[in-house]
């Protein structure tokens, strides 16, 4: 009997340790990827069977609660702006001069018809706050040992995905691979992530590639042109006003 009790708080405290290890290292890889603030330049590639298009960004962040992120080219979309402010999510339309309160249900919309949502890029959710995490197994991806993690929505999370599968590698914690799927546990989209650069102080993925499950035959592609991490920033600049008329 005495054994059986010693062998069940083993379990539970070992369930408790990997649990605690798998926290520690989506940490360590959302850390990497944003810092406590950031600023950069990007370009998202739209891949289609029959056409590519280009849009060139400025992005700002500030921990998980606020970003701002500003659409420079082409020029019929120069100026559009996208911003969050802790729960708040806006959206500037300067080509009908008009300023739109995004709800929730939003965010799993594609984000300028991309392979991105909303969500993957305002951020409103957090893979830290807002998911339990389960350390599955490991793998060898792109020549690195790597960690494979579960990713399983709080019951009250606001988030828009039913669970979320990270490939990590155990040396640097870079995310190498992201596959998202529905409450039915279907794969909606895998997101790769390769060319590790210096960016700023420190080295991250620069390519993240998105390809839905459904349509194979597309993707989504945003590169990292350049990327500051941990600079002094104002959370007042994230206001709807900025927003309006920052400079691009």
């Amino acid at each position: 009997m005495m054994k059986n009790a010693i062998f069940l708080l083993f379990l539970l405290f070992a369930s408790r340790a990997q649990a605690q290890g798998a926290t520690d290292i989506v940490k360590a890889a959302d850390q990497l990827m944003q810092g406590t603030s950031s600023q950069g330049e990007m370009l998202m590639q739209i891949v289609r069977p029959k056409w590519t298009r280009e849009i060139k960004i400025k992005s700002w962040s500030q921990r998980n609660e606020y970003s701002l992120m500003l659409i420079t080219a082409p020029a019929r979309d120069a100026g559009t702006g996208f911003l969050k402010r802790e729960k708040e999510l806006w959206n500037w339309q300067p080509t009908i001069d008009r300023v739109i309160k995004m709800p929730p249900s939003m965010m799993m919309q594609s984000w300028m018809g991309s392979d991105f949502t909303n969500d993957d890029l305002v951020r409103e959710s957090s893979i830290v706050r807002d998911y339990t995490h389960e350390l599955l197994g490991d793998t060898t991806m792109q020549g690195y040992d790597t960690w494979i993690l579960e990713l399983i929505p709080l019951e009250d999370a606001p988030v828009v995905w039913g669970a979320i599968k990270a490939y990590i590698t155990k040396k640097d914690y870079y995310q190498l691979m992201v596959k998202y799927y529905d409450e039915d546990s279907y794969l909606i989209n895998t997101m790769s992530m390769s060319e590790i650069k210096q960016m700023g102080n420190r080295k991250i993925p620069s390519r993240l590639e998105m390809v839905p499950a459904e349509n194979p035959e597309q993707k989504t592609i945003l590169i990292y042109l350049s990327m500051e991490f941990d600079v002094q920033m104002d959370s007042k600049f994230f206001s709807i006003q900025n927003m309006k008329n920052i400079r691009y």
